[in-house]
């Protein structure tokens, strides 16, 4: 940017949007913790909330420890959604093409809103993939001299994915289930019956709140945009935006030339694109889109194919590992978080999750219900950040009261998806990924989600009530 252009931009007045970002960025970079610190008193907060709802304190610790592992295996593939998308993009082709996608934006506002676009549409197919390619696309933006982009919107806006429509897209966690006979638990299949895809993510209405999510998403990531003097970059944040993989030292020994020389790279490779084609062949296309481990296979192979040789795939997998440490320290908490909120025994024997939902349902009624669940689906968010896992919770009693109101079935699993969105903006468990890719903590992001959060929350309860007026009730076929 030249001397003349970077005063025009400093003398350029900061819209509202912009504005309020900024106070927001301000107020949380200062009383935002860190994400840690978030984790561990939420997990105190429940454990407090548990003892007040009569829970015996033995049941209590006993709960804490079990429900401390619950999700290892998601910490596992949160982890290596971190590992497989540095291994990917510091590849020499992959960097060409999001340098290529970093080009596209022809200004600082104009990026950040880019960036937004591309997380969004990418989570309607995956939103492990989203994450990876916001995350990445927003470093790449960042490295461009000529912008200079307020890293904090770009990363908030590589955000926007999981936080905006994600759930209305393939990977719904809660449309798969519901959609999958086998999956779905005995006590929720004898109220729901199975709901397919038509009845969910491929209604008109469900596809129409998408869009307009999408539409008042980007239009508010380009308003909020800092310019000017109030823009920070990753350089003035002392972020090294680098994505780059040192060459390897010439092989010595006889030994190593399988480390130096692509062939078992091919084999592996050659391996994986046999499956793929055997799980295309074998299942439903939106089934093999929606499974996370393959795409992590699939992910983890494409980068020792992109770098050639296992040599140079190791030493990108070294540089992405301590990316992965808060991940792995933060997301057992959120699991003994989630086991206390659901499992640990009260008055009358009713957890802190039935309190819960027994105050939130106890105002739904007729077209109210949208709303009340809406709302109350956010809430339970923020202390169960599992789109899956919260859905099992929440569904005996959600679609029970849905059938004795006689509302719509499919349309009561969108609403959850469309609120499920909603803490994602506030709650950093699901920023962790992106956060270990831009490098930065939760609170230099959240001025910038939590503005959107402030739209969206109306949004949402509006497309929630008003669409749900368009649906009749329709039975449940149970098999």
């Amino acid at each position: 940017m030249s001397t003349q252009s970077t005063a025009d931009a400093d003398l350029e007045p900061q819209g509202p949007l912009a504005r309020a970002a900024q106070a927001l960025a301000r107020f949380t970079e200062k009383w935002f913790p860190d994400a840690f610190v978030f984790a561990a008193f939420g997990t105190v907060l429940v454990a407090v909330l548990a003892l007040a709802n009569g829970g015996n304190p033995v049941t209590l610790v006993a709960t804490f420890g079990d429900g401390f592992w619950d999700l290892a295996a998601f910490t596992l593939q949160m982890a290596m959604v971190v590992l497989t998308g540095y291994v990917v993009a510091t590849s020499p082709p992959v960097l060409r093409i999001i340098e290529a996608l970093a080009r596209v934006p022809k200004g600082p506002r104009s990026a950040v809103a880019f960036v937004a676009l591309i997380a969004l549409l990418v989570s309607l197919l995956n939103w492990g993939l989203s994450l990876i390619t916001g995350g990445l696309l927003a470093r790449a933006v960042a490295r461009r001299k000529d912008l200079q982009v307020d890293y904090r919107a770009l990363g908030a806006a590589a955000l926007m994915g999981l936080g905006a429509v994600w759930a209305l897209g393939l990977s719904s966690s809660a449309a798969q289930l519901q959609a999958t006979p086998k999956s779905i638990p005995a006590a929720v299949l004898s109220i729901t019956g199975v709901l397919d895809f038509g009845k969910t993510i491929f209604t008109w209405q469900s596809m129409l709140s998408a869009l307009i999510l999408i539409l008042v998403t980007v239009a508010i990531a380009y308003a909020s945009a800092p310019r000017g003097k109030a823009v920070r970059t990753a350089e003035q944040m002392e972020v090294d935006v680098t994505d780059t993989v040192e060459e390897p030292e010439p092989r010595t020994r006889p030994a190593e030339w399988f480390e130096y020389n692509p062939i078992l790279s091919i084999g592996v490779g050659i391996l994986t694109l046999g499956w793929v084609v055997h799980q295309f062949a074998t299942k439903p296309v939106v089934q093999v889109l929606s499974n996370l481990n393959g795409y992590l296979m699939v992910f983890l192979v494409l980068g020792l194919v992109l770098h050639g040789t296992p040599r140079r795939f190791l030493m990108a997998v070294n540089k992405a590992v301590p990316a992965t440490a808060g991940i792995l320290v933060q997301f057992p908490l959120y699991a003994a978080m989630a086991a206390m909120l659901t499992k640990v025994p009260g008055y009358g024997g009713h957890t802190v999750s039935d309190r819960l939902a027994t105050i939130f349902t106890s105002f739904g009624g007729g077209s109210g219900f949208a709303v009340v669940l809406a709302i109350y689906t956010a809430v339970l968010g923020l202390l169960v950040p599992s789109g899956g896992g919260k859905w099992l919770v929440e569904a005996p009693y959600v679609m029970q009261a849905a059938n004795d109101l006689q509302y719509n079935l499919g349309w009561t699993v969108q609403i959850y998806n469309m609120a499920e969105a909603l803490p994602n903006l506030i709650n950093p468990f699901f920023m962790l990924p992106l956060l270990a890719i831009l490098k930065v903590r939760a609170r230099d992001l959240v001025g910038f989600t939590f503005l959107q959060f402030i739209f969206h929350l109306p949004v949402v309860l509006l497309l929630v009530w008003l669409l749900g007026t368009t649906f009749s009730y329709i039975p449940p076929i149970i098999p």
